[in-house]
């Protein structure tokens, strides 16, 4: 037991609970420990609205924790097993053969299913495999980020009425090629929030919509990495009561498949711009291309193009521990692994990512997935990854907390042992 809760006992007789976490615990075996990957789930999961973002971008304690432990609870990197989110193959099953979204032209043929086969293995839970992209230049956005489709999906769901807003990332007003979180509600907002960063943004610490013109009971899509959708997915089973951040608004998750996300100061400004020379004033577009971090300027000219292992020391060390690639738990997955250049993998998950992806489907090119096996490999690979690092087990099938104390007993004497 620690001095402040040993004093505590002393005082009033009353011993502490078992397990009871509080958000120091959280720093300990998180953020002191250089795991946190920056989601936000702490934030919007406290119910005295005690954690906020510090000026250093991590979670912070703005007011007097209450020891309730859903900050540990549900973060991806503490007591959540955040493989128990995933869906289940064969929850959602496919479309009848021959099925194709309204305005498919009519010469291609239906793709290929892909047999999950468990929650950890194949492509996950599947109802449609496509490969997309904007058609004929609908968007008008400055910089859609591959075929242009998370832009055309929320334009759609947003001019439907099927969303009243969508969080997403757009560029800081003052820091150059920094993402910041976004409620886009308009559909003009949404395209100009078109493209991709590579910094993680606290975006659940920003699901507080008290500050917005919004309807009584608002409907939201919110675009992220399978970590943050982790932490709706888990806010969303469990709905204990919250502060001021509306998870239950969520009506739509859109996972941007992702191998690793970097810290903003590391990539941009010391390897990008401090070390490779580059003006982030002149950049147009960043993006991972088959392996390559690739850096473009505003007339599409090349700057930069290297293997993303030669960034990974700008990556968050926590990211090595998640084995969800494709984001298993989202209502659509999308990125440009298994599809040509300038389009985009679509993985549709459950009914919600199929009625959004028909909405869109006017504003879409749409053909078979070309090479579903390159998103297996690649997910494989990243689950390798995951197990080598994480300290515990991988089990979707596993209870769903891990408490402190099984923590530090898994991590200690390790590189990511509780710090303090």
């Amino acid at each position: 037991m620690s001095g402040v809760f040993a004093i505590r006992q002393e005082m009033n007789g009353v011993a502490e609970a078992p397990d009871k976490t509080w958000f120091w615990e959280l720093a300990s075996g998180v953020i002191d420990a250089d795991r946190c990957i920056r989601c936000g789930t702490c934030v919007a999961v406290c119910p005295s609205d005690s954690i906020g973002v510090g000026g250093d971008g991590l979670p912070a304690l703005v007011k007097m924790c209450t020891g309730c432990s859903l900050c540990w609870d549900f973060c991806p990197r503490g007591g959540l097993r955040y493989e128990t989110t995933w869906i289940e193959p064969g929850s959602h099953p496919a479309a009848p053969p021959g099925a194709r979204p309204a305005g498919t032209p009519g010469d291609l043929d239906f793709p290929v299913r892909i047999s999950g086969g468990g929650a950890g293995d194949g492509l996950g839970a599947l109802r449609e495999s496509w490969a997309a992209r904007s058609a004929g230049g609908a968007l008008g956005g400055p910089r859609v980020q591959d075929g242009g489709v998370v832009t055309a999906l929320l334009v759609a769901a947003l001019e439907a009425g099927d969303i009243d807003g969508a969080l997403v990332a757009r560029a800081s007003a003052t820091e150059a090629w920094k993402g910041v979180p976004y409620l886009a509600r308009t559909p003009d907002e949404v395209r100009e929030c078109g493209g991709s960063f590579y910094n993680q943004t606290m975006a659940l610490g920003h699901l507080d919509l008290s500050g917005y013109d919004l309807p009584a009971h608002p409907r939201l899509a919110v675009v992220g990495t399978p970590c943050e959708v982790q932490g709706i997915r888990a806010m969303q089973a469990y709905p204990w009561p919250r502060g001021s951040h509306r998870v239950e608004a969520v009506v739509l998750t859109i996972a941007l498949a992702c191998t690793k996300s970097f810290d903003y100061e590391a990539l941009m400004l010391d390897e990008i711009a401090r070390r490779r020379g580059v003006d982030l004033d002149e950049v147009g577009k960043l993006d991972v291309v088959r392996g390559q971090l690739v850096v473009w300027d505003r007339e599409g000219s090349e700057l930069v193009r290297e293997p993303v292992k030669a960034f990974h020391g700008a990556a968050l060390k926590g990211c090595d521990e998640c084995a969800d690639f494709l984001g298993r738990g989202a209502d659509l997955t999308v990125g440009n692994v298994g599809s040509p250049d300038g389009w985009s993998s679509v993985l549709v998950r459950t009914a919600a990512g199929a009625e959004a992806f028909a909405r869109a489907s006017d504003r879409l090119e749409v053909g078979p997935l070309p090479d579903p096996a390159a998103l297996a490999r690649l997910d494989a690979h990243d689950r390798k990854v995951a197990v080598r690092s994480l300290r515990r087990e991988l089990d979707p099938d596993g209870a769903p907390w891990i408490t402190y104390t099984e923590h530090v007993g898994a991590y200690e004497g390790s590189d990511r042992a509780p710090v303090g």
